[in-house]
């Protein structure tokens, strides 16, 4: 299993668009992802459970990955919030 943790860092947080980017490319691989805030853990594979973790500028959410291609899932995600998804 990995984990990273993951900082949001576009303005306007995870609303849908950031939503729909990340649980398409979490569906491009086998490995289980999840999405973790404070108590709550959601599959990072559905749109409406990433966007249930209201998310805001700045929230700090560990990323978990499990699978044969668990490091390549967990990259791929970080990059979409290291890139700010691509809006600023």
């Amino acid at each position: 299993m990995v984990e990273k943790l993951l900082t949001v860092r576009n303005r306007a947080g995870i609303h849908a668009r950031p939503a729909a980017l990340i649980a398409q490319t979490a569906n491009r691989f086998s490995a289980e992802v999840s999405l973790e805030r404070d108590d709550t853990s959601v599959n990072a594979k559905s749109i409406m459970g990433v966007i249930t973790m209201a998310a805001g500028y700045n929230s700090t959410l560990t990323l978990k990955a499990d699978g044969a291609d668990e490091n390549e899932a967990a990259e791929a995600i970080f990059a979409l919030f290291e890139s700010k998804f691509e809006e600023e």
